[in-house]
């Protein structure tokens, strides 16, 4: 009886692409009574895994908090494995805005003290008698309510990117930091004002508003569903989107857009940019914003320091970020040094390029042929790996790579390994090497370029 996951990452990716299924990323909570959280974890395990079920899972006595993908075609299946317990008959799945095959690449459900961290050991806490939950009309008119405090329940790097406008939104690194911070800030308004709370699924708020209403505040209100399923109204309903710029994500993707706005800065040089990335030093995996320019001039990293690092032999690295436990500094990108523009700011709205790539790719008509797919990228070095299917490349060629995730750019070769030696022509069954200032997908195709 398996009740683990036995593939690594990239097995799993293969796997997706073979499959050559859509997949459905969502996520859902429930708050509940649970006797005994390690069955209820290993009954998950056994019903999600034939059903090609990803994801990170966190299971608790006090219920269940999932952020998962799935073949479309298994939706109703895994509804049904789900809706068998009592307590999740009806359950709201919030829909991902956009979805990406490989936003989860392995099935990880994990037994939990909590399924939020909140720090709370108080005995007379009821988490139970929440705040009043609002619609995307309703959360809207609220906003527009003079008397209305708005408050983003989430982590800095979250709001960072994507906020509703004159929210509150705390500079802390966890959910449990915010809670006591928020309090103590809007302790004279307990009885004055109404306390509007939104997060990016709604379980934050779930907590926090019992939290408040505990704490003597009488006028609680919280997003119903979060920012995802506000989207979800929002466009269905054709309301005005009062939320502007990136909802972040917890999975690879590190974002969904909702509005064309950019309201944050690439970290490194202060140009408009909302895109998060993990340096390219394991041994630092520090989380910031980094644009195209600086991610190809830094080697997507963060520091001088570890583009150093990610140049010296495996073996050295190893020795370097041997016994280095990073946990939750890796979100802490607004008190690194090595970042120039980290502050927390308020800078005029850039507007986002949504489609440059595509748009600027397609505006031309250019001939290109079919050569190849790609297999893997190395974040580390900034790498991409394509195998050669029919034809071949050069050193010289403009070639095209394009994909769902990827979108359409075009590349020069310059120096390219062909089955990991430096070569100057790959042909037909050939692996091929070569740097990239973007991250590839295994589902990228590559084209070259005809003359």
């Amino acid at each position: 009886m398996q009740l683990y996951n036995t593939l690594s990452a990239q097995e799993r990716a293969l796997m997706i692409d073979d499959a050559g299924k859509q997949r459905l990323t969502l996520s859902f909570y429930a708050y509940a009574q649970i006797e005994s959280p390690t069955q209820f974890r290993n009954e998950l395990f056994l019903a999600w895994n034939p059903l090609a079920v990803l994801g990170r899972i966190y299971v608790a006595h006090e219920g269940i908090n999932a952020q998962l993908s799935l073949p479309a075609d298994h939706f109703y299946e895994f509804k049904d494995t789900i809706e068998k317990y009592k307590f999740m008959k009806g359950i709201r799945l919030n829909i991902a805005v956009a979805h990406d095959d490989h936003s989860f690449l392995k099935l990880t459900v994990k037994v939990r003290d909590k399924i939020v961290a909140d720090g709370l050991h108080d005995a007379t806490f009821d988490p139970t008698n929440i705040g009043i939950h609002l619609k995307a009309k309703e959360f809207n008119d609220l906003l527009d309510d003079p008397d209305t405090i708005v408050v983003d329940m989430r982590n800095h790097y979250e709001s960072e990117i994507g906020y509703f406008t004159n929210a509150i939104k705390p500079d802390v690194d966890t959910f449990r930091e915010s809670l006591p911070i928020i309090e103590e800030q809007l302790s004279e308004h307990k009885q004055d004002k109404k306390l509007l709370m939104y997060c990016t699924g709604g379980i934050r708020c779930e907590k926090a508003s019992a939290y408040f209403k505990h704490k003597g505040f009488e006028n609680v209100y919280q997003l119903e569903g979060g920012i995802i399923e506000y989207t979800r109204q929002v466009k269905a309903e054709g309301l005005e989107s009062r939320f502007i710029g990136k909802n972040f994500v917890f999975d690879h993707r590190l974002g969904e857009r909702i509005t064309d706005d950019i309201v944050s800065q690439c970290h490194q040089c202060g140009q408009p940019c909302d895109v998060h990335t993990n340096c390219a030093n394991e041994g630092c995996h520090l989380l910031f914003i980094q644009c195209e320019n600086c991610a190809a001039t830094m080697e997507g990293c963060c520091s001088s320091a570890c583009v150093e690092i990610i140049h010296l032999p495996e073996a050295a690295q190893k020795i370097i970020r041997s016994g280095i436990k990073n946990g939750n500094k890796i979100f802490k990108k607004g008190k690194s040094e090595v970042l120039t523009f980290k502050t927390i700011w308020t800078p005029p709205l850039a507007k986002a390029k949504i489609k440059s790539e595509v748009s600027e790719a397609k505006s031309v008509k250019i001939k290109k042929k079919l050569v190849g797919k790609g297999i893997h990228y190395f974040a580390k070095a900034g790498i991409g790996q394509f195998y050669i299917e029919f034809g071949e490349i050069k050193t010289g060629d403009a070639l095209l790579i394009k994909g769902k995730t990827t979108g359409e750019r075009l590349v020069t070769v310059g120096e390219m390994f062909v089955n990991d030696a430096a070569a100057d022509q790959a042909v037909a069954e050939n692996t091929v090497s070569f740097k990239l200032p973007f991250r590839i997908r295994l589902s990228d195709k590559l084209y070259r370029i005809e003359k």
